[in-house]
């Protein structure tokens, strides 16, 4: 069994900050502590670097059919710039299809991912049609080691569900120990938003902005909460974006009730200013659309209030030439975002590097609460003896530029394009092996492994 042995770094978790040693032998950590008095056949020398847990993003969207077309990352060239930003391991969504079992659509989830995904991955399952049906496979999904259930509030007639459903769904995840999470807007008042702002002829990038106001997702957040207090699921609402919404959180708190928020990264540092009249605001046309300073301040005080307890990315890429297909109607942009590789570098950057965060709240928001709320705790998400090692070695003082040039997902533009950054990711370890080094890919296609997973442990 291989041994590598990473000395004098920085070692920070969610609980604890020392300059150690690590000792991995072959997937796992083997052991910690200072000066270790041991022989490897590898060794890297930490001094000056700052170690953390390798990055979990829980929300990612590869290889993912949307809007007659398909996300631009697959598995491969998604999981590979994941690893290069720091992101050890991701979480997909397998969408149902209407009329379709939930087997069906794992099934052609595996066969993009397995053989081919370079760092590890897991998958959500995304109910679109729940019906006595799928209530039957509820049970056999969570024997597959998938153990979330996403339900989906907007996009009526493709994956959108009703409050009965959403009743009888968590009814029955609840049954098994589950989660269930929500893309959490009111889909009958925006499309009904929509729909007048094309009648009049309102048709650029600004009005998928206007027709998705705060309201919608704070209404449909507050719901969402109450329906599962109401049933006593876990929940769990994903890419929260605004102060109403978080409101609705906070009040949720009050009767004793905790659901968890995700935000990504975007909502905390992109603004809806970008919206403009000309076919530019399509880089940022996703659904939340961004919003306000206002709730970027919300979001940053929730994350160390602990009411946000995840940033992720949700990740779903799409080339120029496919936003182009709204071009003429902003309601036919594919919605989407390309964050994946730089969700850690751009919250080092901008979260610890200029001190609204800290180091361990670092770690907790982009490893360590995922890996408890999504049941993969203490094999992922900590720096612990018999944990796996996937680690990162960050370079605190480094500064860098993001540019579409040197990114490594399959997308022909950035979102970021020109940002200097404090803080570089130098190498990256899954399950003890070396995967990127000095910007180099050290692991190939199939590399990456399925995480099952089990109940939440937070």
């Amino acid at each position: 069994m291989a041994s590598l042995l990473i000395k004098n770094g920085r070692v920070v978790t969610a609980d604890s900050d020392a300059v150690c040693d690590i000792l991995i032998e072959g997937e796992t950590i083997a052991a910690i502590g200072k000066n270790l008095p041991v022989q490897a056949d590898e060794v890297i020398d930490a001094t000056g670097k700052i170690i953390v847990p390798g990055g979990i993003d829980p929300h990612v969207h590869l290889d993912m059919p949307f809007m007659g077309t398909f996300s631009s990352d697959t598995h491969e060239t998604g999981t590979r710039a994941a690893l290069h930003g720091g992101t050890t391991t991701v979480i997909d969504f397998v969408l149902q299809k209407q009329g379709h079992s939930l087997r069906e659509a794992l099934a052609e989830w595996q066969g993009r991912a397995t053989g081919t995904a370079v760092g590890d991955y897991s998958f959500h399952m995304a109910v679109t049609d729940f019906n006595p049906s799928t209530k039957e496979e509820i049970k056999d999904m969570v024997a597959e080691g998938i153990t979330s259930f996403k339900t989906f509030m907007a996009y009526k007639g493709a994956l959108m569900i009703d409050d009965a459903q959403m009743v009888g769904l968590m009814q029955e995840v609840r049954r098994h120990g589950g989660l269930v999470t929500a893309h959490a807007t009111n889909g009958d008042m925006i499309d009904t938003l929509i729909a007048q702002h094309r009648a009049q002829g309102k048709l650029t990038p600004r009005y998928h902005y206007l027709s998705q106001p705060e309201v919608t997702e704070a209404e449909a957040s507050g719901r969402f909460a109450d329906i599962a207090n109401y049933t006593g699921v876990n929940a769990y609402i994903v890419h929260l974006t605004c102060e109403g919404a978080l409101n609705q959180v906070r009040r949720a708190t009050e009767r004793n009730q905790r659901v968890f928020v995700e935000t990504c990264i975007q909502y905390l540092l992109l603004d809806a200013s970008l919206y403009g009249d000309d076919f530019e605001g399509a880089k940022w046309v996703m659904s939340p659309p961004l919003r306000e300073k206002k709730d970027q301040q919300t979001l940053w005080a929730g994350i160390n209030q602990g009411l946000v307890q995840v940033v992720g990315t949700d990740h779903c890429p799409f080339m120029w030439e496919q936003k182009r297909m709204g071009a003429d109607d902003f309601s036919k942009i594919p919605n989407g975002h390309p964050a994946i590789e730089h969700r850690m570098e751009l919250l080092f950057s901008e979260g610890v590097s200029k001190g609204r965060i800290s180091l361990q709240k670092f770690v907790e928001v982009t490893s360590t609460n995922a890996a408890k709320i999504f049941g993969m705790f203490p094999r992922k998400g900590t720096i612990s003896i018999g944990a796996d090692a996937d680690l990162v070695l960050i370079d605190p003082e480094k500064k860098h530029t993001i540019s579409a040039t040197t990114h490594h997902m399959n997308v022909d533009y950035s979102g970021y394009e020109g940002w200097e950054l404090t803080g570089k990711i130098d190498t990256v370890l899954l399950r003890g092996k070396v995967a990127v080094d000095a910007g180099e890919t050290k692991v190939g296609r199939g590399y990456g492994r399925f995480i099952r997973r089990g109940p939440v442990n937070y």
